[in-house]
């Protein structure tokens, strides 16, 4: 492996940890009395900016096209889905579950991604798929039970808000996926989270009208470190390695995520760890290498 390809490793690495880090901030925040709709109303503000300067510079780069205005529209949709709905449930889900666990959760992305397409474009699910979707799942159970020992019965409740927002990402990905090649990620990325921002803003002043400006600094700081090296940093280093080594490699890179999450979680928030939950989070990771080791064998099987 080439030098090039070794710092691409590294930056997907560092990427999937930063981007697990999410949690771990949004806990913090409501450690000092921030409520779900302002943490993520705050989040997206402040990351709002980064994405816009991203889109400038790609526009002065690139020159590309105006975008038609039902591709707008189609953006618009699902950042509210994509970015809105499931930050809103993920971000819900976190007031019940450690950090761990919700990273466990959201790590299954690829596998509901895969029943969907089944479900919605009638597209084959070959078997080892199917198997490594049962070794993932019985892992998140593990998880699980590991969680509900420590902090009872709520977890249910979390977990279940943290998967329906990771069904709501996987609706996301599946629609973007679509139309990213005609619009280009970053448009993309920015008009979508645009969208999101104007959603989120409008819940927190509905919710709490005076909750965004009468946080204490503290939850600020948290939202600005949130929104650049939880956000738009991982996006800038994940994208930037999909496009030198391919989304496979990446994705396994991505392994670090869920391990790093866990270990910030013991650090920093005092959550606690045990062989039960590292055993889960070993058989997430390895149905991922299943569902990554199986997509050359069926694409030769369907093809």
């Amino acid at each position: 492996m080439n030098r090039a390809s070794t710092t691409a490793i590294l930056m997907a690495g560092l990427g999937a940890v930063l981007l697990s880090a999410k949690a771990i901030v949004v806990k913090l925040s409501y450690r000092y009395g921030a409520d779900a709709q302002t943490v993520l109303a705050l989040r997206m503000l402040f990351a709002l900016p980064f994405f816009w300067v991203a889109m400038a510079w790609h526009a002065l780069a690139r020159r590309p096209a105006p975008l038609p205005w039902r591709d707008v529209q189609t953006i618009v949709l699902l950042g509210f889905v994509g970015y809105y709905v499931a930050s809103y449930l993920d971000f819900r889900g976190l007031r019940y579950i450690s950090a761990g666990l919700e990273r466990i959760i959201l790590y299954l992305n690829p596998t509901i991604v895969l029943v969907l397409s089944a479900l919605l474009f009638g597209r084959a699910v070959h078997p080892r798929q199917w198997f490594a979707m049962m070794v993932a799942y019985a892992g998140v159970a593990l998880v699980f039970v590991h969680d509900v020992q420590l902090t009872g019965d709520r977890v249910l409740l979390g977990g279940c808000l943290v998967f329906l927002g990771a069904l709501a990402y996987a609706i996301y990905l599946i629609y973007a996926g679509e139309i990213v090649a005609r619009v280009g990620s970053i448009r993309l990325v920015a008009i979508a989270s645009g969208s999101a921002t104007v959603f989120c803003v409008a819940q927190s002043l509905i919710w709490n009208p005076q909750g965004l400006v009468t946080q204490p600094a503290e939850v600020y700081w948290l939202s600005l470190v949130n929104a650049a090296l939880c956000t738009f940093v991982p996006m800038l280093l994940i994208m930037t390695a999909v496009n030198r080594i391919g989304p496979g490699l990446t994705a396994q890179a991505g392994a670090a995520g869920p391990v790093a999450t866990v270990l910030l979680g013991w650090l920093l928030l005092g959550e606690g760890v045990g062989a039960l939950q590292f055993v889960g989070i070993a058989m997430v990771l390895a149905s991922m290498g299943i569902l990554l080791t199986a997509a050359p064998k069926v694409r030769d099987d369907l093809g």
